[in-house]
């Protein structure tokens, strides 16, 4: 059974570090435990800058900065009620195969009922994502200062093909 659930914008643009947390503050406030957002876009495209504004807006007190090297940080923040959340960010640029993750049980992450995934270059494992989750894609403008920010809500994996118009 699925609920259809609001999206905070379709399409924004930003010029600045801090119109792109603000568009990750405003994902936040419709995130709930068990969801995952799934980011692409090319390098220096802000999705880390995005993450950053999300977490904020989740409790994350912590520094938040791209995990490309471990592969994943993990923050705690609050959900809605002031409860503990478990915020797993996962940067998969230098990522070798869909094998690693499993190495480290993102499978199970991924599909938590109780934390939030966020997912930098989450086009390099389409077949692990959730078949619900957010997809964030970023894109450069021809203007280098500004990002184009396109934000759904995926259904299902095959949908996510045809948003990006892709094979998977």
């Amino acid at each position: 059974m699925s609920s259809v659930r609001q999206i905070p914008f379709d399409r924004e643009l930003s010029s600045s570090p801090e119109q792109t947390q603000a568009l990750g503050r405003e994902l936040a406030s419709h995130l709930l435990p068990g969801d995952l957002v799934a980011l692409e876009g090319e390098l220096g495209s802000g999705k880390t800058c995005l993450i950053q504004g999300l977490c904020a807006a989740l409790g994350v007190t912590s520094r938040v900065n791209s995990p490309s090297f471990v592969l994943i940080n993990e923050y705690s923040g609050k959900d809605s009620r002031d409860d503990e959340l478990l915020i797993r960010h996962f940067d998969l640029y230098r990522l070798n195969g869909p094998e690693e993750l499993d190495d480290i049980g993102a499978r199970e992450f991924f599909h938590d009922p109780t934390g939030i995934c966020l997912v930098e270059w989450a086009d390099r494992v389409p077949g692990l994502l959730p078949p619900a989750h957010w997809y964030v894609e970023m894109s450069h403008m021809d203007d280098p200062a500004i990002r184009q920010v396109l934000c759904r809500r995926i259904e299902t994996t095959a949908s996510l093909a045809g948003t990006r118009g892709s094979n998977l």
